[in-house]
């Protein structure tokens, strides 16, 4: 068996995912591709991760997708849900989630080190593109494999809660402000965003 670091991909469950962080015998994964299109919540209204639609289909029907086996390996964890620390915006309780989306800080921390540009944000500063960031191509991913371009949504909440933080398509910079949790943008012609769970695995 090759063995498993942090950059590796596997198979698991019928997807190809890619090894972000180990710890002891686990490790945190993420799906390679934008694996469907949801929306993040069911109706337009202020939402945290904690009680929003697609927490309860990552933990309900995708979960059970998975057979008995995989489902053994997966470890469910306790994710903290930070507010939103450029606008204040509440990221809400804490939850126990076995499959769940990445926040800001994580995806900071894990395509490559961007922590500095969010904890330091510039004096008038509205929008991550405005300063450069190298790490932002490492973001971007494609949508069930066929083609780039597609956005994918983080679970922290955007600059009020009717919005949710999210991956941009088309050079992988943080929309820190957030899109709309129901329709995203609706200007770009490609409105729901894009899926990809991540999940602690039993290695």
């Amino acid at each position: 068996m090759e063995e498993i670091k942090i950059g590796s991909a596997l198979s698991f469950g019928g997807y190809n995912w890619r090894v972000l962080d180990l710890h002891n015998d686990k490790a945190l994964i993420i799906t390679e591709d934008i694996i469907e299109q949801r929306p993040y919540h069911s109706a337009y209204k202020d939402i945290t991760w904690a009680d929003c639609a697609l927490r309860n289909y990552l933990n309900g029907e995708f979960y059970e997708k998975f057979n008995v086996t995989d489902k053994s390996r997966i470890i469910p964890v306790i994710n903290k849900n930070p507010d939103n620390q450029w606008y204040g915006s509440k990221g809400g309780a804490d939850t126990q989630d076995s499959v769940f989306l990445l926040c800001i800080e994580e995806v900071c921390k894990y395509f490559g080190d961007s922590r500095s540009n969010l904890q330091n944000r510039g004096k008038n500063q509205r929008y991550w593109f405005e300063r450069k960031d190298e790490n932002n191509s490492k973001r971007l991913a494609k949508l069930l494999g066929k083609e780039w371009g597609w956005w994918w949504w983080l679970r922290s909440p955007g600059r009020v809660n009717v919005k949710a933080v999210y991956i941009f398509g088309t050079d992988g910079n943080i929309g820190i402000q957030g899109n709309n949790i129901l329709k995203g943008n609706l200007s770009d012609g490609k409105c729901t965003g894009g899926v990809r769970p991540a999940l602690w695995l039993k290695l």
